[in-house]
């Protein structure tokens, strides 16, 4: 038997137990880009992770996301949960930016992530973004976005780590929520307002969204080349699609960040 986290306490878990179809395409997926089997509790973590998001009625919500943690190495960390693959841009995140535990840490100047999901790939009053940020850099930024080329334009997504966000609209807000490290996220689902959540709290922000543009949304910056906002924060996980439950998806990636540091030797 193989020890798995759940929230407060490890549970025993037989090796043979089957996974969920979509977390064992993954872990697969992961194992032959790393080139080995992972251990059998990161394993459970992922599965269980899956599992309480089907649960929770918020797995195919979910069209592109990464967990950038767990794996091996680098190129499994890029292995896509949902959705089509990341593209490391340039090649300049290296081994040396992963930790197994903790993830995947930017620069504040040069590194960043293609999620190649495309900003009007979900309904203007559809969608969330969201990111998990284990250690915050010193160079406040973005965790992700896709803005226009003045930074400002009609329907722009951004979401940073001090608490900025945008969705689907030209201004930006301030979330005022302290929070370093943690889940970070922006859901809309009505054209009136949005709600972004930090520090596990939820605050809804009367802005209303006008409009789309065709960009990809970036990981680690957003996508306006003026002021792309590049931060050095750790993030071990990002998700992109339609609207969700903000508090739920926090639950499930808090409980799968905390197992993966606990099943990890």
């Amino acid at each position: 038997m193989s020890p798995i986290y759940v929230p407060g306490k490890l549970v025993l878990l037989k090796e043979s137990q089957p996974l969920d179809a979509d977390a064992e395409a993954y872990v697969n997926a992961v194992e032959v880009a790393d080139g080995q089997r992972i251990e059998d509790p990161v394993r459970f973590a992922i599965n269980n992770f899956v599992l309480g998001c089907k649960n929770d009625g918020i797995w195919d919500a979910i069209k592109a996301s990464c967990i950038l943690a767990g794996a091996r190495t680098l190129d499994g960390a890029l292995v896509p949960l949902v959705g089509t693959a990341p593209t490391n841009v340039s090649g300049l995140f290296v081994a040396g930016d992963y930790d197994r535990e903790t993830g995947l840490i930017g620069d504040g100047s040069t590194k960043y992530l293609d999620s190649n999901r495309n900003n009007n790939a979900d309904p203007q009053n559809d969608n969330h973004n969201a990111a998990y940020v284990t250690s915050s850099g010193i160079s406040p930024g973005f965790l992700m976005g896709a803005t226009g080329p003045a930074c400002v334009n009609a329907g722009s997504n951004s979401l940073g780590d001090t608490g900025f966000s945008r969705s689907r609209s030209s201004t930006g807000t301030n979330v005022d929520v302290v929070a370093s490290t943690g889940f970070f996220g922006i859901n809309r689902s009505t054209a009136s307002s949005y709600i972004a959540r930090a520090g596990s709290t939820n605050k809804t922000i009367s802005v209303a969204s006008n409009g789309l543009f065709d960009t990809n949304v970036l990981i680690y910056r957003r996508s306006c080349a003026g002021a792309p906002g590049y931060t050095d924060s750790r993030l071990a996980f990002y998700s992109i699609g339609e609207s969700l439950d903000l508090a739920l998806l926090d639950a499930r990636v808090t409980d799968l960040i905390n197992a993966i540091g606990v099943a990890i030797p």
